[in-house]
């Protein structure tokens, strides 16, 4: 008997072989009469389709050629789940239009559990009153036109810092040759200093010469970690029932940075509570955190969860899907411009028409910057910050596209094929602003063009389009406008895109700049 124990992994394996080639052979005589959606052949026992995803391959184009072969919408068997995939406009309003509601859930999945607070986090929570009262609160203390307005100075100062760094960098030398600068780095470093200011009043990255960073910035290489295994395939995911064995380490290694940020998090709510204290409750200066202090009692309990958990949870969820995100779209926006330097030089001249260089553009003059607007339209077209929208679930049997969708299957659209469809987007693959200006004039990113939907569509689109755009133009058109931009020998970016569900850059994003506006205004920087 001493040896049972190692044989326990093997019998657990097999009867839950056991069980999934029953409930599979129920479900196939129950639904025989109904039309589904077409599945890709080369499916193995147990593991369905999962083997399709490991190739060297963002997810995103592996699913996208599928459809090439088998349609705009087919079924998945991943594990013990099903799942329909979408790629067409024409699905994508059907699955956000017409069955919203159906597919306003989401799957009970390992991030919800371990990384957001046992489903605390809004992002993934269940569709319910639950989330509809964390979302509503999110969206009107962080995202609304006034309060975006309310918080305009953080951004400003920000992006001013920002731009003092990188001129500071354009004066060193690397011999005779102007250093170049990891401009991937200054992007997440921006980014995250404006989410955290506005959520929790923090600062980490020092916008210093000497590029250091104050004592508790190693958050964001945390957050970071945690966001990689957000996209990472988890067994128990895709099989429940061997959750216990925890295949690959991956809810361990959850565990454990959740833990650490965690740490972070419950440093910042002692902090605040206490200067609520000290301010007998006063208002001045209030960040989320405060925000969210004010709005839930101390001895709230909403559907199982403590207020202290929605808080750590509300702002765990906002870390993570405020920061890389729009850093990456940067990031994308400006290698596109580096391998289209006539695009880049239009650009320019468009600011120089519409702002001049003898001061510094600001958020009101972007929407004079019309090619601007469209060169950030166009790279969340070839690069969503979401190229799979988030996982969904029906809530209950439904229909899409002519076929049946059985409750509970796991709708995956894939934003990233439906916006190179060749025939809605002519040469899909080529960087082209203009279209955004002619063709295409009318598509915007609010959800309702289904052909376009970088930020998803539907009652789980994500809340914070705006904010995204505002920090996204300013950044960029203040880049555009203060500084040449060229690459080190004048070679092309490399392209080269991260496996995974993102699309994250493999290499880091080398520029050589030089400023291109008069010194003085740069001295108010200073």
């Amino acid at each position: 008997m001493e040896g049972f124990p190692q044989f326990l992994p093997i019998l657990g394996f097999f009867i839950f072989l056991l069980i999934s080639s029953y409930k599979r052979s129920k479900r196939n005589n129950t639904i025989k009469s109904v039309k589904l959606a077409p599945e890709p052949s080369g499916a193995l026992p147990l593991i369905g389709h999962l083997h399709f995803l490991r190739a060297q391959s963002p997810v995103a184009k592996i699913l996208g050629k599928i459809a090439d072969d088998y349609g705009p919408a087919y079924t998945l068997r991943l594990g013990s789940r099903q799942a329909l995939v979408v790629s067409s406009w024409q699905m994508a309003k059907d699955c956000f239009n017409t069955n919203d509601k159906n597919f306003a859930t989401r799957p009970n999945m390992a991030i919800s559990q371990h990384i957001l607070y046992n489903e605390a986090g809004f992002a993934m929570a269940p569709y319910g009153p639950y989330w509809r009262e964390i979302r509503k609160l999110v969206t009107s203390e962080l995202f609304t036109s006034q309060r975006l307005e309310k918080h305009k100075n953080i951004r400003n100062s920000e992006i001013n810092s920002f731009v003092n760094n990188l001129f500071f960098l354009s004066t060193v030398k690397n011999g005779n040759q102007t250093s170049t600068v990891d401009m991937s780095k200054w992007f997440e470093h921006v980014t995250f200093n404006i989410t955290l200011r506005n959520l929790v009043g923090k600062r980490f990255f020092n916008w210093c010469r000497s590029e250091g960073v104050d004592e508790d910035s190693h958050v964001s290489e945390a957050i970071k970690k945690a966001l990689y295994l957000s996209g990472v395939f988890v067994a128990s995911d895709f099989f429940p029932n061997l959750e216990w064995m925890d295949i690959g380490g991956h809810l361990k290694a959850m565990k454990e940075v959740t833990e650490e940020i965690d740490i972070f998090i419950e440093k910042w709510l002692k902090e605040h509570i206490e200067k609520k204290k000290e301010n007998d409750g006063g208002k001045d200066g209030e960040d989320f955190m405060d925000v969210m202090l004010s709005t839930l009692s101390k001895d709230d309990e909403m559907f199982g969860h403590r207020r202290e958990t929605i808080i750590k949870a509300t702002i765990m969820t906002l870390m993570l899907t405020g920061t890389e995100s729009t850093a990456l779209t940067l990031t994308w926006a400006l290698s596109l411009l580096l391998n289209n330097p006539h695009v880049l030089r239009v650009a320019q001249e468009e600011l120089d028409i519409h702002v001049g260089r003898e001061k510094w553009v600001e958020e009101s003059d972007i929407k004079n910057l019309r090619y601007l607007q469209a060169i950030v339209k166009e790279t969340l077209r070839m690069y969503p910050p979401g190229p799979l929208a988030g996982p969904h679930e029906a809530i209950e049997d439904c229909n899409i596209g002519g076929y049946h969708v059985s409750k509970g299957t796991r709708l995956i659209v894939n934003v990233w094929k439906l916006q190179h469809d060749p025939q809605v987007w002519s040469d899909p693959h080529d960087f082209r602003p203009e279209r955004f200006l002619e063709q295409h004039l009318d598509k915007n990113y609010h959800g309702q063009n289904y052909e376009y939907i970088p930020f998803s569509s539907g009652r789980r689109m994500c809340p914070a389009i705006t904010f995204a755009f505002q920090v996204v133009h300013l950044t960029l058109s203040r880049l555009l406008q203060g500084f040449h931009l060229s690459t080190p020998m004048g070679k092309p970016v490399d392209m080269s895109e991260g496996l995974g569900i993102a699309l994250p850059k493999v290499k880091p994003l080398e520029v050589i700049i030089t400023p291109r506006l008069p010194p003085k205004l740069y001295d108010q920087y200073l």
